[in-house]
């Protein structure tokens, strides 16, 4: 009888293991699996779960978490229920793609089948779940971090050898990949073009703020009147002052400076990552050990000697934790800056929300995210490494 009790209540025990397991049970149930449309401007039709070919498999690793959740908690159940929770996302993004093959073999080639609610939920719910089991699998952040990025090897796999290529979603990259190619590039070119200026000014300034505490309440509180400004009214802000300088100075023109484009997106970006810079550059050699640097004077070492032999190295992984969000939040950002000319996915995200084309907007979209999610591991990942180092 208590051996029942306990088995009753382990679900219990794993309290975001079972409610996930659960939204994700309904999902499958209440929400559609795919949506078939004629074309890509029509609505098209919701399909269920089980009017999907081959849906069976899915069960499989879904009953087997169910399952587990009864099992025992031990190291073997947890990396049991990584396994199945990894094998039921791959099996939900094939089955899109097989279904989406099928279909097109069977009816019009302009026919698109896209991702409904039902697989972008369960997808989501899957990942979440795959992050609460890898946190109680280990508490090194480095094998956690690794162990969620190998989640995602079979996806890539299934997306690098065809199988989804019938998709909606990969139909619309076919036919458009000279303009998504334009955009990455154009992206990144903002990216770049913000990071590196905001080094070079968040860097020194940083290091005056630490060395002159005095002038930290003055300049952090500029920085953080600049933060608050919605992206969009900073945008349309820096328009007049830099149309009428090109106006002026013709030859500004011709350096590309205008009131829209490229210029006035970069000043803005560049502005609104100097705070989070600043700060961490601040941050950093605050918490240096006052010790350690009492030893290295002790040594003989000059300023300049101390500060790139100890305060860098100590204070490295809070500046590159400050330049992770920095990089992150500027791809979020560049979106926005497509409003004022400047490009990058954000313009295919704007075209597909002016033509109702909800697959140019997840053209635009998905690799904003994906761009972000992988640039904040690696950032974690280099991170890890430093601190481990370091202990």
């Amino acid at each position: 009888m208590p051996i029942a009790r306990e088995a009753i209540r382990r679900p219990v025990q794993q309290p975001v293991a079972w409610l996930l397991l659960t939204l994700l049970s309904l999902a499958l149930i209440v929400l559609p699996f795919l949506n078939v449309a004629p074309n890509r401007l029509v609505a098209g039709e919701p399909l269920r779960l089980w009017q999907i070919s081959r849906f069976g498999l899915l069960l499989l690793p879904l009953a087997a978490l169910w399952l587990l959740l009864w099992r025992r908690p031990g190291r073997s159940t947890l990396m049991l229920a990584l396994l199945a929770a990894e094998l039921m996302l791959a099996l939900i993004i094939w089955l899109g793609g097989h279904q989406a093959t099928l279909l097109s073999q069977q009816g019009s080639r302009l026919a698109r089948t896209s991702f409904a609610s039902g697989l972008w939920c369960s997808a989501a719910l899957i990942v979440l779940l795959i992050t609460d089991l890898v946190r109680q699998l280990t508490r090194h952040r480095l094998v956690q971090l690794l162990l969620n990025l190998q989640v995602w090897l079979l996806p890539l796999l299934l997306l690098f050898s065809g199988q989804l290529a019938d998709l909606s979603l990969l139909r619309e990259y076919t036919n458009r990949q000279a303009v998504f190619d334009a955009a990455l590039s154009r992206h990144l070119t903002l990216l770049a073009g913000t990071v590196l200026p905001a080094l070079l000014i968040a860097l020194p300034l940083g290091v005056a703020l630490f060395r002159r505490p005095g002038w930290q309440g003055s300049i952090f509180g500029v920085l953080n009147v600049i933060q608050t400004v919605p992206s969009v009214a900073l945008f349309g802000l820096l328009i007049a002052p830099l149309a009428g300088l090109a106006q002026h100075f013709p030859w500004l023109g011709a350096w590309g400076i205008s009131g829209i484009g490229m210029a006035p997106a970069l000043i803005a970006l560049v502005l609104y990552a100097l705070l989070p810079l600043v700060r961490s550059v601040v941050v950093g050699l605050q918490q240096v050990p006052q010790q350690v640097r009492e030893s290295a004077r002790g040594m003989g070492m000059s300023g300049w000697q101390q500060f790139r032999a100890v305060d860098v190295p100590l204070a490295l992984p809070v500046w590159l934790a400050g330049l992770r969000v920095v990089v992150v939040q500027t791809l979020g950002m560049a979106v926005v800056a497509a409003l004022i000319g400047a490009g990058g996915f954000g313009a295919i995200i704007f075209q597909g929300l002016l033509s109702s084309a909800l697959d140019l907007v997840l053209l635009g979209v998905i690799p904003v995210i994906a761009l972000a999610v992988t640039v904040d591991a690696l950032f974690r990942l280099l991170i890890s490494l430093l601190e481990r180092r370091d202990d």
